[in-house]
C-alpha cells in the first residue's frame, strides 16, 4: 500500500476527551476514528488488524469443529421474552419498529442460536454441533471510557455448542481452553494472559475468563505465583473454588496469591439446560427417550483484543503490534526525493511480489515526519532506502521494538521478512 493513497493522517497532541490509551493511540495513528463515547469507526489500518485478529480465531475456532454463519444483531422480543431478559438484561439496547413491535439490538447470540441450532437437531446423532460467527454487539454501557476495550458497539466472536450429555460437554470445553490459549500466544499475549476461573453467573457453578494483564485493566485477580491460572477477585474467599479450579494449588492458602489487574479477552460458559428449557430444545437420546440440548458458549471480544494489545504494546512515540496482528508486516520509507525513486519502487514492487505486507512511505514529506509517523502506526519493521542505498547498495533496517539500525542489502532484507 502506497501511503499517499491511505485514509492516513497521524495527529501529533493527545485527544482530548479520550481518556483511555488505547484509543488515543489508535486515533492517532488513524486506525479508528471516534463516533461518540464507546463507538468507533475502523479505518483501513485498524480494519486490516482487527481482520488479522479475526482470522487467528477462525483458523483455531475451525480446528475444533466450529461451523462459521452470521445471525442477524436485530431481534424480535419474543425470543427475549422466553429466556425472561428483556426486562432484567440492562444493556439490553430496546427499539420500536413499524407496527409498534419491540425490538433488541443483539449484546450476544443465545436467544437466536438456540432456536436455530435446534431446527437442525433431532437425535443425538445431530451432535456435538458447534457454531460461530463474527458480529458487532451492542450493549448500552453507563461506562464507556476505555477506548474500544469496552464498547457500546464492538466486534465479538461467539461459539455455541450443544451436546447429548454433560460428559461431551466437558470434553469439548477443554479443547476450547486450549483453542484459545493458541488464539491469545499468536496474538502476542500467551504468556500474559491467564485461564482465570470465575462465576458461572445463572449458568454454571463456575465459569472460565481468560485474562490479560495490564494496569488499564477493570478487573481484578489474583494469580497463582509462577503459573498462568488465576482467581477472579469474587471467588477468592470460596475455598471449593480454589480447590476444585486450580489443580496444582494444594493447600487453599490465599495469601500465597499475587493480586492483579487485568482485562477480560475471552469468556467461556457451561451453559446447560438453561436456554434449551427455555425454548423446549429436545433431542432423543439412545434409548428413544426425549432429553434437553445441553449446551455451551464461548465468546472472545475481537475489538476489545487489539484495544487490550495497544494498551501493552506501546513506547512514548506510538503503537509497537505483534508482528501476527500489526496491518503491514515492513513500513518501507523512501529518503531519495521526489523524481529519484525509482529503486524505491522497484524495490516496494519487489517485496509485493513475494507477498511480503508493506507499507511504502512514498509521499514527498520530510524525513522526521515519515520517521515520526512510522514510530506512531508501529509496524513490526522499518526499511529506509536513502543514501547509503545509493553509494553502497545498503538498506537501513530496523525492528520497532529496537534502536538497533543494521545496514543490508535487498536479498538480506526479503530473507528476514520473507
Amino acid at each position: 500500500m502506497r501511503q499517499s493513497q491511505l485514509l492516513q493522517k497521524s495527529i501529533k497532541e493527545n485527544i482530548k476527551n479520550e481518556p483511555s490509551k488505547n484509543a488515543q493511540l489508535l486515533i492517532r495513528a488513524s486506525y479508528i476514528q471516534k463516533v461518540m463515547a464507546g463507538v468507533y469507526t475502523f479505518l483501513p489500518l485498524g480494519l486490516r488488524s482487527l481482520k488479522k485478529i479475526e482470522n487467528i480465531i477462525r483458523d483455531e475456532i475451525n480446528k475444533i469443529d466450529g461451523q462459521e454463519l452470521v445471525m442477524p444483531a436485530l431481534h424480535p422480543r419474543e425470543l427475549w421474552d422466553k429466556t425472561d431478559r428483556w426486562d432484567t438484561l440492562d444493556v439490553l439496547f430496546k427499539l420500536k419498529g413499524s407496527g409498534n413491535k419491540d425490538l433488541a439490538l443483539g449484546p450476544t447470540h443465545e436467544e437466536v442460536i438456540t432456536p436455530l441450532g435446534s431446527s437442525f437437531i433431532t437425535s443425538y446423532k445431530d451432535m456435538p454441533l458447534n457454531l460461530y460467527q463474527f458480529q458487532s454487539k451492542f450493549r448500552d454501557e453507563a461506562r464507556a471510557k476505555s477506548g474500544i476495550m469496552r464498547g457500546r458497539e464492538f466486534m465479538m466472536k461467539d461459539l455455541y455448542s450443544f451436546h447429548p450429555s454433560q460428559e461431551d460437554l466437558d470434553k469439548y470445553y477443554e479443547r476450547a481452553v486450549e483453542a484459545y490459549k493458541r488464539i491469545f500466544e499468536r496474538c502476542g499475549i500467551g504468556d500474559i494472559t491467564l485461564l482465570t476461573a470465575a462465576s458461572g453467573g445463572s449458568f454454571s457453578k463456575y465459569s472460565h475468563e481468560f485474562q490479560t494483564l495490564t494496569p488499564a485493566g477493570e478487573d481484578t485477580i489474583y494469580r497463582i505465583p509462577g503459573t498462568n491460572l488465576a482467581l477472579n477477585e469474587e471467588l477468592i474467599d470460596d475455598k471449593d473454588a480454589l480447590a476444585e479450579n486450580i489443580k496444582n494449588y494444594k493447600d487453599g492458602d490465599e495469601s500465597k496469591l499475587e493480586k492483579v489487574s487485568a482485562c477480560e479477552v475471552g469468556n467461556i460458559f457451561k451453559l446447560g439446560t438453561k436456554y434449551s428449557d427455555a425454548f423446549n430444545a429436545k433431542f432423543m437420546d439412545k434409548d428413544g427417550k426425549e432429553k434437553p440440548i445441553i449446551m455451551g458458549c464461548y465468546g472472545i471480544g475481537v475489538s476489545r483484543l487489539l484495544g487490550v494489545i495497544s494498551e501493552i504494546f506501546n513506547d512514548e512515540k506510538g503503537l509497537m503490534l505483534p508482528k501476527n496482528i500489526a496491518p503491514y508486516k515492513v513500513h518501507l520509507i523512501s529518503l531519495l526525493g521526489e523524481g529519484n525513486n525509482k529503486e524505491a519502487e522497484e524495490l516496494y514492487k519487489k517485496l509485493s511480489h513475494k507477498n511480503i505486507e508493506v507499507l511504502y512511505d512514498d509521499r514527498n514529506v520530510r524525513a522526521g515526519e515519515k520517521f515520526g509517523d512510522a514510530d506512531l502506526i508501529g509496524l513490526p519493521y522499518r526499511a529506509v532506502i536513502g543514501k547509503k542505498f545509493k553509494e553502497e547498495g545498503l538498506i537501513e533496517f530496523k525492528k520497532r521494538n529496537s534502536d538497533d539500525i543494521k545496514f543490508i542489502t535487498i536479498e538480506e532484507l526479503i530473507k528476514k521478512l520473507s
